[in-house]
């Protein structure tokens, strides 16, 4: 550690220590009080685990700083006794006042703890309650003794309508209740829940979960159960007689639907579409809940209500209404945001329109206008000093597959929309003129629980136009044979790219609060495959085409890019606490150009470094492999690859106000799948390349406003692999603050 380094943290320590010992919590703990100092569950059973009865802790202590350090107490502790003052109303919003201990709500944790642990089959079981109190401070501890856990010994069911009993034996209905369970009364809940759910999507609309009663029977001996199910008939209101619960089919079907110029403001056809609500059909609480989701994502649509009623006609049907509220129609939007490319300033502003509802079925209709302007400084050698770009996109979104041939069951399961877009792109350098052209097919679907999303690009059209390049980056860098670099020549060519593509996501976390895993720790699984030009090389191949001067196949003189590719991101989230969570990422994508092409296109190439990457390294200043940068006008093009690995792990902690922080370790790379000459050090090996593998560390601050999150993370490089001397290959040894340290701001979490 150099001079500088062992200042600073002499300094940064002596500056902590002084804080916190300076930071005394004495004079906000009344006399007579003690300050809640720590709290913790522990059993003697091991097969009880005590992590989730930190949920039935009423009181606990202060917030600790990656479960380490009660920094939001010390923060408060800054503030004076004069609540009247500006200064320590505003130092006390920013930290958190001592937890005084509360011995009512100690017993009252007990008395939570020890109930939830009967609850799951331990029905002897005891919370004792230890206090330890240190002059004004206390740490509570619970004791768990369980004792033995009680089981099932005979389950027996009572249904006692016996219209329900076939319904439940006929459609294949498995109980959570089986002989030689432990009792526990977290499954008896389950079961009622799962009773209620079956046969409210089998018709019996009035049936619910206070119908199914349990009967226990612990005087056994030997810690066994008698269980008694029963499923009582229907009764309408205290005092009625019981009769069998009525089945119900759905009757009559109608809508009520705004009109705005002498119209309904949406067609009918599209809200019936979004109903599965069908006259005839039995009732299933699922369909209505589907309905709602379908009717809610329309663009059109503010709100939705479906109203169910006994049929006048027939006890038996029910009938429904569904009324709809139109949503703002058009709403416009302009956008101006500064930019700054290596000290090169220059500003955008970028003008937006959507209607909602374009043909009057909900159709989502995009259009967008964006400008910049960049002063480009110290470019030698060419006329033009100034960057210029202007792009025009459109898009309609379609809800719901616009298809031929596709079976209405199918349109029925899924929530899907159907995209159409077009977007022309005008870049204008001093070193070239770029023009790109794209045009796009696409569908996007998910099921009614929306934890699986799939998008099919059917068609996606990439036209790449290079009207003019200066002299000077002709001769400096694609036709001077000393410095010919392959990668960049064929990324200042004219392409095509045709490609086809599908890619889903998954969340483990349901959308639903009633579910079971709402609100836990989730994992996010994103997968997606795409390849460009097989169809177009079969034609090519089959119709014996000439080929240009490179052995490639052209399309209207334009020769037209190869290749498959295929991405893995796997997050995973593992909740501490309410102030702390852990988070984890594992991404990998590999890409291989063949046929036509012996390298990829430069917007298909992998990159690493940036915010969302390794974050001691820039964006494109890392790899491949081992290889080293040595033109910061081309690198941009040379610090690419056809392989890359992403590995993180993150350490989130609440801070105070809106105000997040993070420890975080990085670790990757990317690598070439050729041998280019233009990248040496940059092919991947299966025997070398764990030890190119990058390793960065740092911190971060997050302002997080709910609905969206700033992120500063500062990174730490700790491990370069494009040097072979221990100084510049070890950092994290030798570390030198202005070389290896590197600054991101972004918008929302890294994974």
């Amino acid at each position: 550690m150099n001079c500088f380094c062992r200042k600073l943290f002499l300094c940064i320590s002596i500056l902590v220590c002084v804080f916190l010992s300076g930071c005394s919590v004495n004079r906000f703990i009344p006399e007579d009080k003690y300050m809640l100092n720590h709290v913790s569950i522990r059993s003697d059973n091991k097969e009880l685990k005590t992590a989730p009865l930190t949920g039935y802790v009423a009181q606990h202590p202060n917030n600790k700083w990656f479960s380490l350090v009660k920094v939001p107490l010390y923060i408060y502790s800054l503030s004076g006794r004069d609540s009247t003052k500006r200064f320590n109303r505003f130092i006390r919003r920013l930290g958190e006042p001592p937890v005084i201990y509360d011995s009512i709500l100690s017993q009252k944790t007990r008395l939570n703890i020890q109930n939830a642990v009967q609850n799951m089959g331990y029905l002897n079981a005891e919370v004792k309650l230890l206090e330890v109190s240190n002059k004004n401070r206390v740490g509570i501890r619970y004791y768990v003794l369980p004792h033995q856990r009680y089981k099932v010994s005979d389950v027996q069911t009572d249904i006692q309508d016996s219209a329900i009993a076939r319904e439940l034996y006929s459609g294949g209905y498995v109980s959570l209740l089986q002989d030689n369970m432990p009792f526990d009364l977290n499954v008896l809940e389950a079961e009622r829940n799962r009773l209620n759910t079956f046969l409210q999507n089998r018709g019996y609309y009035k049936f619910n979960r206070d119908f199914v009663h349990f009967e226990a029977d612990t005087t056994l001996g030997n810690h066994q159960v008698d269980l008694k199910m029963i499923l009582r008939e229907y009764v309408e209101g205290r005092g009625k007689e019981e009769k069998p619960h009525q089945r119900y089919t759905i009757g009559n079907v109608e809508y009520d639907i705004p009109v705005s110029h002498n119209k309904p403001f949406v067609r009918p056809k599209v809200i019936a579409s979004a109903n599965e609500l069908a006259e005839g059909n039995m009732y299933r609480e699922q369909d209505v809940q589907g309905s709602y989701s379908r009717l809610n994502r329309l663009g059109a649509v503010q709100s939705s209500r479906i109203t169910l009623t006994e049929s006048a006609e027939d006890s038996t049907k029910l009938d429904a209404l569904i009324s709809v509220t139109p949503s703002k129609r058009n709403s416009f939007n302009v956008e101006l945001e500064g930019t700054n490319s290596a000290g090169d300033l220059g500003v955008a502003v970028a003008f937006s329109y959507q209607n909602r509802n374009l043909f009057r079925g909900s159709e989502l209709f995009n259009l967008k206008a964006r400008g910049a302007f960049e002063a480009i400084k110290g470019l030698r050698g060419y006329n033009d000093q100034n960057f210029i770009e202007y792009s025009f996109e459109a898009g309609i979104a379609f809800p719901d597959f616009i298809f031929p041939f596709l079976r209405q069951s199918f349109r029925k399961r899924a929530l899907a929309t159907s995209e159409v877009s077009f977007m022309f792109d005008s870049q204008d350098r001093p070193e070239f003129h770029r023009r790109v052209l794209t045009a796009s097919w696409r569908y996007k679907w998910s099921r009614a629980a929306r934890r699986m999303q799939h998008k099919i690009d059917l068609l996606d059209i990439n036209y790449v136009f290079m009207p003019w390049i200066s002299d000077t980056f002709r001769e400096t860098y694609l036709d001077n044979p000393e410095s010919r670099n392959a990668i960049l020549r064929y990324n200042y060519e004219n392409l095509f790219i045709v490609k086809w593509g599908y890619s889903f996501s998954y969340s483990s976390q349901s959308l639903n609060p009633s579910s079971k895993n709402y609100g836990t720790n989730a994992y996010i699984i994103r997968a997606s495959i795409e390849t460009a030009g097989n169809l177009l090389y079969g034609i090519s191949n089959m119709s014996k085409a000439s080929k240009n001067e490179n052995g490639q196949y052209t399309l209207f003189s334009n020769a037209y890019a190869q290749y498959v590719k295929g991405d893995f991101d796997f997050s995973k989230s593992f909740l501490i606490n309410k102030a702390n969570s852990l988070a984890i990422h594992f991404a990998l994508g590999i890409a291989y150009p063949y046929g036509n092409s012996t390298i990829l296109p430069y917007e298909k190439r992998y990159f690493s470094g940036g915010a969302n990457s390794v974050r001691g390294w820039s964006v494109r200043e890392l790899g491949p492999g081992t290889f080293l940068g040595y033109d910061g006008k081309i690198d941009f093009i040379n610090q690419t690859g056809d392989l890359k690995l992403d590995m993180n792990i993150e350490y989130r902690t609440h801070l105070f106000w809106k105000f997040d922080g993070a420890v975080f370790i990085d670790a990757g790379n990317i690598w070439t799948l050729r041998d280019y000459p233009d990248q040496p050090g940059g092919q991947f090996h299966f025997d070398t390349f764990w030890r190119q593998i990058a390793v960065a560390y740092g911190l971060g601050i997050r302002l997080n406003f709910n609905y969206f999150i700033l992120r500063f993370d500062g990174g730490m490089k700790a491990i370069h692999p494009a040097y072979e001397d221990s100084r510049r290959h070890f950092p994290i040894i030798y570390p030198n603050f202005k070389r290896d340290f590197t600054f991101h701001f972004a918008v929302g979490l890294p994974f």
